[in-house]
Formats: structure tokens, C-alpha cells, sequence
């Protein structure tokens, strides 16, 4: 990080840019010439405080910039400086920073740490008025743009209100990508009644190249419970039906989204997505190997779906279960807790547990994962063993110990988990060890089994 090297100049401390080569001293011509403060256009000092004065404090707040000039950084708190202060030794640090270090019983320069001979902090009013003009300009542009992009969406949704056809399309096009981009257009579309407006396009009558798009900007607005209401009328959930099924990858990722976030409405009611059709489309997202952006997603709806035990059992007549188990080995951690989730929660369905029961790969998979992954993973596939094994003790038994289950069951006793887990542990060990004689069942648990 550059250092600065004070000087007096008319009382006022400058900061000179050690390093430079050139002992010349940063003032804001110099800077804004040399490029030092990253395309900072025009102004002098003085223009700063032209016009409204503005919080620095609210500036930088509000900006949020990932990139500023590292002379406005102070050293101590890796912030953009409001009161820059000049030590002795040349170093400048916000004001309050270099305070609390000297409350600290601190009499050095935090970054040289050189003992200062001189106590006093000097106020380092260039530097403060560089970083007032770069924050301030930063800003200025901002508000403008945000002014644009507010006049802008209104244009936009005035257009979907007398357009149709392509023109229509166009506009959603336009306004989506503002929407996505933008903060202010999101809180537009929201504050001027955009919501219905948008909602309206929807019906059994909707292309889905209208749908996708209109979908693809309700996905990121935040909707009230009247706006969630209307979108869970059965023409417009039978239109995102249709597009999960038939519309692109991330259409069908934009409408399982929306409607789970449906889903989280009080007066939502799961006939709504009891529907085959919904939910053979959110297997074959789920499936996609070519395009696994869509696993997730398909994954979290599938997760709030299952917890409705009408859809739970729709859900394991599609077949979803094995589907489920012979896609865990190729999951992410994420997507593998969502998966057992879901397989955890089907095993306590009676027609859950048998699917279970007759997948072939259900046993193998689950002693696999147990201390694998996380507490979580090792949870649900526990819980998932212990209703496959309660409901055909001797034959899921059997192939559970042979897939090395016992030994795995005696790493969860001795690890440091839950306590809950380890008695379902011992509880299961001991549901295992009925089928054997005691000798050959402490062949069963030798842990060179599992390592192997």
C-alpha cells in the first residue's frame, strides 16, 4: 500500500505519494491526470462542495463499490476513510481507528510501527477532500443512472399496457434485463402496480415466448400476498406447468422458483401442485445431466413439494425414489442434503418405505454416505436405513451388514455427533446383529471392512 509523506503547506497537511519516484504531492488535478483515483472526470476540490452537500458516510454506505483507490483505505480498518489523520511518521489513518489504537496503550505507527516522537494528529484535509469528490461523483452518477433506469421501467410498463404481439415481447425482453440489473427497477416495477400489469399476461392464451419472459421478471421482485394470490389461479400455474415442461433451462428453472415461492403464501393449497405433470417435469429438470444448473432449484421446490403428504405419495408413484437414490452418488453436498431431505421425509409413506425397500442401490448408497459428508447427510441416510430395515428386518438386514453397516454404525457411536444419532445407531446395530451369531456379527463390525 502506498505511503504518504506529510508536508505543510499553508497549515494544511498534504499527502505526498511515497514511492512515486518524484516527491511530488497527490492533490486532486495530479491524481485525476495520473489516474490514481480509477476515472474520476473533471471536477477540482472546491467543485465537491458545490450545490447539495452530501454524507460521505451515506455515500460509501450506499455505494458499496468493490474496487476503491487504496490511498482512501485506511490501514487499520481496511475502510474507506471519512476523517483521515496524518501521524508524525507520514501515515494517515481514520480518525477513530488510530484513536482507539492509542487507547490501546499503543505509541507506535500501527503499519511502520515506529515509535512516534509526536503524539498529535494532524487532519489531513486533502486527502479528505479527494475521497469527498471521488465518493461524491461516484454517487452523483449513480442517482443518475437510478433516474434513467426508474423513467425507463415506467416507459416500459406503459408500453405492456397498450402493446402486443412482438412489440410485447420486446418490451418483457427490455424490461427483464433492467430488472435483473437493477435494484431501482425492481422497486419500480413493484411501486408503480407492475406486478399486476405483468401477472395479467399470463392465461391459458399466453405464448410461452410472452410467458418465459413475464415469469423471468416476476422470479425477482418481491411479491405481496395479494400478488402471490393472483399467480395461483389454475390457468396461470397451468401455464408455468407447461414451461417447466417444454420451455428452456432456465425457464424451467425461473418457473420453479416462482412457484415455490407460491408455495410460501398461507392460503396456498397443495391441490395446486398436485399434478403429475408438474412433477415428471421437475424429475427430468432434476435429471439433466447436460444442463446441472437446474438440480438445485428443482431439488429446493421438490423439498418444500414432498412435505405435503397428498403430492408426497404422487411423488413416489412417478417413481421418483429410485430416480432419487441412483442420482446421490454424482450430487454436490448441497444438492445431496436436499435429495436425503426429501427420501427421508417419502420413507414415512408406507408406499415411501417400499419403494425403498425394493430400489436395489437404497442400502449400499446410505452406508456409503453415513460419516461421509456432513451431521446432516449422515442423519436422513440413518433414518432412511432404519425404515428400510424395520420393515424387512432379516432381508434389508442382511445386505445393509454386508455393505459394511456395522462398523459404520460403530464410527457414528464413537464420533462426537448428536446424541440423537448415536442411539439411533446403537439402535439399528443391534436390529443387525439378531440375524447372526455373536462371533461372526464382531467379524461383521471390524472397521478394515469399512476402510476398504
Amino acid at each position: 500500500m502506498p505511503m504518504f509523506q506529510p508536508s505543510r503547506r499553508d497549515g494544511v497537511v498534504v499527502a505526498g505519494f511515497e514511492g512515486s519516484g518524484d516527491g511530488q504531492f497527490l492533490d486532486l488535478d495530479t491524481a485525476v491526470k495520473d489516474g490514481v483515483l480509477g476515472g474520476v472526470v473533471g471536477a477540482g476540490v472546491i467543485g465537491a462542495a458545490v450545490g447539495e452537500k452530501l454524507d460521505l458516510k451515506k455515500m460509501i454506505e450506499e455505494l458499496d463499490l468493490p474496487e476503491i483507490p487504496s490511498v482512501f483505505i485506511c490501514p487499520i480498518s481496511l475502510d474507506p476513510m471519512q476523517d483521515p489523520v496524518t501521524l508524525c511518521t507520514g501515515q494517515t489513518y481514520e480518525r477513530s481507528n488510530i484513536l482507539k489504537w492509542f487507547n490501546l496503550g499503543h505509541y507506535t505507527c500501527p503499519t511502520t510501527m515506529q515509535e512516534l516522537w509526536d503524539d498529535s494528529i494532524t487532519p489531513n484535509r486533502t486527502l479528505y477532500h479527494l475521497i469527498y469528490t471521488w465518493f461524491s461523483q461516484k454517487y452523483s452518477l449513480m442517482k443518475k443512472r437510478s433516474e434513467d433506469v426508474q423513467g425507463r421501467v415506467s416507459e416500459l410498463l406503459e408500453t405492456l399496457k397498450k402493446v402486443k404481439g412482438q412489440a410485447r415481447i420486446q418490451a418483457l425482453k427490455e424490461l427483464r434485463q433492467v430488472v435483473t440489473a437493477h435494484d431501482t427497477a425492481r422497486k419500480t416495477v413493484v411501486d408503480e402496480g407492475g406486478v399486476s400489469v405483468i401477472s395479467s399476461l399470463l392465461g391459458p392464451f399466453t405464448s410461452h415466448a410472452v410467458g418465459s419472459e413475464a415469469i423471468g421478471i416476476l422470479v425477482n421482485l418481491e411479491l405481496d400476498s395479494e400478488s402471490k394470490t393472483n399467480l395461483m389461479q389454475p390457468t396461470k400455474i397451468s401455464l408455468m406447468v407447461d414451461m417447466l415442461n417444454e420451455g428452456s433451462v432456465e425457464t424451467k428453472i425461473n418457473c420453479t422458483r416462482l412457484m415455490e415461492k407460491l408455495m410460501e403464501e398461507k392460503e396456498f393449497r397443495s391441490e395446486s401442485i398436485s399434478s403429475h405433470r408438474l412433477l415428471v417435469g421437475l424429475m427430468r429438470l432434476v435429471k439433466d445431466k447436460r444442463h446441472s444448473s437446474g438440480i438445485l432449484p428443482g431439488l429446493s421446490f421438490l423439498r418444500s413439494i414432498c412435505l405435503h403428504k397428498q403430492v408426497g405419495s404422487l411423488i413416489v408413484s412417478i417413481g421418483a425414489v429410485s430416480q432419487l437414490v441412483e442420482l446421490l452418488p454424482a450430487l454436490e453436498t448441497d444438492c445431496l442434503e436436499l435429495a436425503l431431505f426429501i427420501l427421508d421425509t417419502l420413507s414415512s409413506l408406507p408406499e415411501g418405505k417400499v419403494a425403498l425397500k425394493d430400489c436395489a442401490n437404497t442400502i449400499p448408497n446410505m452406508v456409503r454416505l453415513l460419516m461421509r459428508v456432513s451431521e446432516s447427510c449422515t442423519q436422513y441416510a440413518l433414518s432412511i436405513l432404519w425404515s428400510v430395515c424395520k420393515l424387512a428386518p432379516e432381508e434389508c438386514s442382511l445386505v445393509a451388514v454386508e455393505a459394511g453397516l456395522a462398523a459404520k454404525l460403530l464410527l457414528v457411536i464413537q464420533s462426537g455427533c448428536n446424541p440423537v444419532l448415536k442411539q439411533k445407531s446403537a439402535e439399528l446395530l443391534k436390529l443387525c446383529s439378531l440375524n447372526y451369531t455373536d462371533t461372526i456379527f464382531i467379524s461383521k463390525c471390524k472397521l478394515t471392512r469399512t476402510i476398504q
